[in-house]
C-alpha cells in the first residue's frame, strides 16, 4: 500500500443497491476466472518447472489471459501505444494503483518486482508467488542479496518490472525515481547486454467524477478502492504507452539511467492527462 499523501484523501464513495449487485456480479467473475486458472497455473508450472527451471514458456500467457479478462470483466476500456521490447533487459513504469499489475500484464510478459511485504499479504501473496514476482526487502543489510536475485532473474531471461517511484499515487502526477534498484543493472557486466523500456500507464476517470479516481494512495484501504471500481457503472480508460528502450551502458550512472526514465515516463503522462496533470 502506498505510504505517500501529499494531497487529501477523497470522501469515500458510496454505494447503492444496483452498484453492490455489479460489483458482486464482478467478484465472481474475476475470482472463477483469477483462481480457475491459478490451478491451471498450477498444474502447467509442475510440468514446466522440471523441463525448464526458471524459464517460463508457458505459464506467462495463462497470467496475460487472466489480466485481460480481467479488464474486460471490469469493463475498462485498455490502450495501447507503442510495442514491448524483445530485447533481454527491464521494464520501469509509474505506479498508480492495484489495477496497474491487470494492466501491465495484459500486454507483456513480465515478472514484477514487489516488496517482501506482499507475499504474506492473503489472497494476493499466493497469486504474486505464482506468477514468479520477484520479492525484495527495504533493509539496506539485504542490498547485496537483492542485487544477486535480480541479476539471476535477468539472465534467466526474464523482464522485470520495477516501480521507482516506491510507491503508489493518485495518478495525477509522477513523482520522482528512485535509483536503488538500477545499480542491479550496472553489475558484472550486465550493463552491456540489457535495455530498459521506460512504461506510461494513465488511467482516465469515469465521466463526471474526480480525475484521480482511480488513484490509490495514503491510508486508503484496498477493500474500498476495490469495491468502488468494481461498482462503477462505466468505467474509464487506461492507457500502456511503451517509449523507446534505451542501452544500460549509454548512461554512466544508475541515477542518470534512473532520471531519464523518470523524465521519458512523464512526458508520456503529462501528454494524455494534459491539464490535468499536477507538478
Amino acid at each position: 500500500m502506498s505510504t505517500w499523501n501529499a494531497r487529501a484523501e477523497p470522501d469515500p464513495v458510496r454505494i447503492g443497491p444496483a452498484g453492490w449487485v455489479r460489483a458482486a456480479l464482478r467478484a465472481t467473475a474475476l475470482g472463477g476466472v483469477t483462481y480457475g486458472c491459478l490451478g491451471v497455473l498450477l498444474a502447467a508450472r509442475l510440468i514446466e518447472a522440471p523441463l525448464f527451471g526458471m524459464n517460463r514458456p508457458v505459464t506467462p500467457n495463462i497470467t496475460r489471459f487472466v489480466c485481460r479478462s480481467s479488464l474486460a470483466i471490469l469493463g475498462m476500456r485498455y490502450r495501447v501505444t507503442g510495442q514491448p521490447m524483445k530485447h533481454r533487459g527491464a521494464v520501469v513504469a509509474n505506479h498508480v494503483s492495484w489495477l496497474d499489475i491487470f494492466s501491465l500484464n495484459a500486454c507483456q510478459k513480465i515478472y514484477f518486482v514487489s516488496k517482501s511485504e506482499v507475499a504474506g499479504w492473503a489472497g494476493i501473496g499466493w497469486l504474486a508467488r505464482a506468477t514468479g514476482t520477484a520479492f525484495i526487502a527495504r533493509d539496506p543489510k539485504e542490498a547485496r542479496a537483492q542485487r544477486a536475485l535480480i541479476e539471476d532473474r535477468i539472465r534467466a531471461g526474464h523482464q522485470l518490472l520495477f516501480f521507482p517511484e516506491g510507491t503508489s499515487t493518485d495518478g495525477l502526477r509522477v513523482l520522482p525515481f528512485k535509483s536503488t534498484l538500477f545499480a542491479a543493472f550496472f553489475s558484472h557486466g550486465l550493463e552491456q547486454a540489457l535495455k530498459i523500456q521506460p512504461v506510461s500507464v494513465v488511467y482516465r476517470a469515469p465521466a463526471g467524477q474526480d480525475p484521480h479516481y482511480y488513484g490509490w494512495w495514503g491510508d486508503m484501504g484496498f477493500g474500498a478502492h476495490f469495491w468502488k471500481t468494481l461498482a462503477t457503472r462505466r468505467q474509464g480508460t487506461v492507457d500502456v504507452v511503451f517509449h523507446q528502450p534505451v542501452s544500460v551502458d549509454a548512461f554512466e550512472s544508475r541515477k542518470e539511467l534512473a532520471a531519464h526514465c523518470e523524465a521519458v515516463v512523464r512526458d508520456g503522462v503529462k501528454n494524455i492527462l494534459g491539464a490535468d496533470y499536477l507538478e
